[in-house]
């Protein structure tokens, strides 16, 4: 794989329906219905607004056998509207189902964490080598029956790994790791192959983005060890709603396409389904513009580990570098003195021009040719002026440098000069292949000056805006090459939205935390309340606790796992009936749902966690 120049991944070709997926086919965009597959006509419904609004493929859960018989009327209905969007069923727990099911479905999802393996109880657990070959015989057992059926019937199937749905057995072995969610696919995968079944796709996701980038890398590392080229899905789970939902997914996604790895994309918001499809397509879009770039030529540094990278060594300057959380840098040369307490930046730029009044307590950045030492400002160079720097005293400047002006001079003057922090810049279809050229040739000449990542837009749009600069920045972040980020967009996109696009993405790369993160599922027909205004009512209590995790889950399939970090969690746990956690247990069951925000505020006050808003 080449790091800095965009290549999508060769994948097999995978029968689905109308709409094969694969390296030959475009990138395939999905959703998923919220409402009940026993109801024929809401989920037909349902359905046709997912694929009018563009949507490729269509999921409905289907929790037990009758809502896996009832997918024959769903897709009739459709069919006789003319409606041929491919129907995918949503399989946990129940082998028997999945068997149903891929008679009336296209393709069908089934988990491999609690396919034959029981449900996941979170207690430490040891298994012996004969135990653990004996539980893996079980899943053969089970598992080929479904795959003959899948063959007589042309079935495709998505072997679906859930971070929060591994099994005690593979966490036994592999802990809570990439390595041991790769393996909970693996097993399956061998199974398939080993039986010529080849209509299989393959998804990892988790609601850490940090995670599900890392496990999809390894996985697709694996699968190519082992002479696999199955396509890949990709969501990153409980992502959440607004901003929020399409950053986090923009950032583990986006970086993920940007790599060439992914032939089908969801994204999973907690919203109405059909509003996840623009979403999704403005990312594939973004990513298809980089296809056919001019070449950037770049060297991969020996100490970087693209499947666990650590953070690049640099020397703190101030507070930039040095292991810091990456800082922000915001434009204000109009001298605007607009800000978000929330999401004040830690430098401004202001260009030529220091006016009189400033954002308070903020430190500010000044072209060169202005500079005059004034007190809480810093200059900063162009490539051209880097000869000038030398002449300056100690103490933080800044260097605007593109891949194309770095050279040898450069790299001289940065040894003589560790106290400069580099804005790497690109202008180019692909910036993150040069941005990422450059921090690998500062880690080839053993340069450890701080790089702080610009962006430009020239957006009018504040969704694209926010999508396009999660997607160029995901892997940057991820790749541990990140000290700052300084966005700037020419279109008529308040500063305030700026500044915020830029602490959100800090925020769902966990790399700088700014406010309360909420882990959100997007619901299914196997949610338990309402979810958007339970959302609502949670944030809306809760969102001045900067720095908690807390998880929103309509059932318990993936909610206890996938808030295995979260501080606390709120989990459908029956119809109007709710249950705390307090980190992975459960302390509270059955709490009427219109007591259980009041009861989840109690829970936080017993633990100290809970504060008033001040006014």
């Amino acid at each position: 794989m080449d790091l800095f120049n965009y290549q999508r991944r060769t994948s097999s070709e995978v029968n689905i329906g109308a709409a094969p997926m694969g390296s030959p086919h475009p990138i395939r965009i999905q959703s998923m219905t919220n409402t009940s597959t026993l109801d024929t006509e809401a989920s037909a419904a349902q359905a046709q607004r997912i694929a009018e609004a563009g949507g490729e493929y269509v999921r409905l859960t289907t929790q037990g056998v009758r809502e896996a018989e009832n997918l024959r009327h769903i897709n009739g209905a459709l069919r006789r509207q003319q409606v041929m969007v491919p129907l995918v069923a949503d399989v946990h727990f129940n082998p028997k189902v999945a068997e149903v099911a891929a008679l009336y479905a296209e393709k069908v999802r089934i988990n491999p964490g609690n396919y034959v393996d029981p449900v996941r109880t979170f207690k430490e657990m040891t298994y012996t080598d004969e135990e653990y070959a004996q539980e893996v015989e079980k899943i053969r057992e089970r598992f080929i029956p479904f795959l003959e059926i899948c063959k007589a019937n042309r079935t495709a199937i998505r072997i679906g790994v859930n971070h929060g749905s591994l099994s005690d057995r593979i966490m036994s072995r592999y802990g809570d790791t990439p390595e041991g969610i790769v393996e909970s696919c693996m097993e399956f995968l061998r199974i398939c192959v080993a039986q010529g079944f080849t209509d299989v796709v393959v998804s990892i996701k988790a609601s850490n983005t940090v995670v599900m980038v890392r496990a999809v890398r390894l996985l697709a590392q694996v699968m190519e060890q082992e002479g696999m080229s199955f396509p890949l899905h990709l969501g990153v789970t409980e992502a959440g709603d607004g901003e929020d939902g399409r950053i986090k997914s923009a950032l583990g996604i986006g970086a993920l396409l940007a790599d060439g790895l992914g032939d089908t994309i969801r994204v999973s918001l907690s919203e109405e389904p059909e509003v996840e499809i623009p979403v999704a397509r403005r990312i594939v879009d973004y990513i298809g513009e980089r296809a056919d770039h001019p070449f950037i030529y770049g060297e991969v540094a020996e100490e970087f580990n693209y499947l666990a990278p650590e953070r690049r060594k640099t020397q703190a300057v101030r507070n930039i570098g040095g292991g810091q959380p990456p800082v922000v840098i915001a434009e204000r040369m109009n001298g605007s003195l607009e800000y978000d307490a929330n999401f004040k930046p830690d430098y401004i730029y202001c260009g030529r021009t220091l006016h009189e009044h400033r954002i308070p307590d903020t430190d500010y950045i000044v072209d060169i040719e202005k500079w005059a030492g004034q007190p809480g400002t810093f200059p900063v160079f162009k490539y051209n002026q880097v000869k000038l720097i030398d002449q300056f005293p100690e103490g933080l400047k800044f260097l605007f440098m593109p891949l194309q002006g770095f050279t040898e001079e450069v790299a001289d003057v940065l040894r003589r000069n560790p106290d400069v922090v580099l804005i790497s810049q690109s202008s180019h279809p692909n910036r993150l292949g040069e941005q990422r050229a450059l921090a690998h040739l500062l880690m080839k000449g053993e340069l450890a000056n701080p790089v702080v990542y610009f962006q430009l837009y020239r957006e009018e749009d504040v969704e694209l805006f926010q999508l396009k600069a999660a997607i160029d920045m995901g892997a940057l972040l991820f790749d541990g090459l990140c000290d700052g980020i300084f966005l700037i967009n020419m279109g008529k996109i308040s500063h305030e939205a700026q500044d915020a696009t830029a602490f959100n993405i800090l925020q769902g790369t966990r790399t700088r935390i700014s406010k309360t993160e909420y882990i959100s599922c997007p619901g299914c027909g196997r949610t338990l309340f309402s979810l958007q205004p339970t959302i609502a009512r949670v944030k809306a209590a809760t969102s001045h606790l900067k720095g908690l995790k807390i998880g929103i889950m309509g059932c318990i399939v993936n909610g206890p796992g996938e808030m295995a970090d979260a501080d606390y969690g709120y989990v459908g746990a029956g119809r109007g009936k709710i249950s705390l956690y307090k980190q992975k247990e459960c302390v509270a069951r059955n709490i009427p749902e219109e007591e259980a925000v009041e009861r989840l505020i109690e829970l936080m006050k017993e633990h100290g966690d809970y504060r008033e808003v001040e006014e």
